[in-house]
């Protein structure tokens, strides 16, 4: 999937927990989401390269970042890009990696609670 190709994704899996339940599709779809962002590496590994200026990274530069060898961060990278969370492209020797906002956005909307009323007082 090139950078111009984002998937777009439907609001039924973007409501909030507090709007209406979800479906079995849309939770599976976005567990691997939540899945993916369990492990203190792959978070960090986002973290770099949202912060990244220019909206994306070099692998070399997220390999560097690490302590662990290179199979290992191909791996989690590996992780995060199946669930949707970043995309990728080969130029030469190197892959440059990206998020994609779309799928971070509907992760972020579905926990926002912010507009729930608050339980009532007894």
């Amino acid at each position: 999937m090139s950078r111009q190709e984002l998937p777009v994704l439907d609001a039924a899996c973007c409501a909030p927990l507090t709007g209406e339940a979800l479906s079995d599709e849309s939770a599976a779809e976005l567990a691997k989401g939540f899945k993916a962002l369990g492990d203190p590496v792959r978070l960090r590994l986002l973290s770099l390269i949202a912060s990244r200026k220019g909206g994306e990274v070099c692998v070399c530069e997220l390999t560097d970042a690490f302590t662990l060898t290179g199979p290992t961060i191909s791996h989690h990278l590996r992780v995060l890009r199946e669930a949707g969370l970043i995309d990728c492209q080969r130029r030469g020797t190197w892959v440059y990696y990206w998020i994609l906002p779309a799928k971070l956005a509907a992760l972020s909307q579905l926990l926002d609670v912010s507009g729930a009323a608050a339980p009532a007082s007894v």
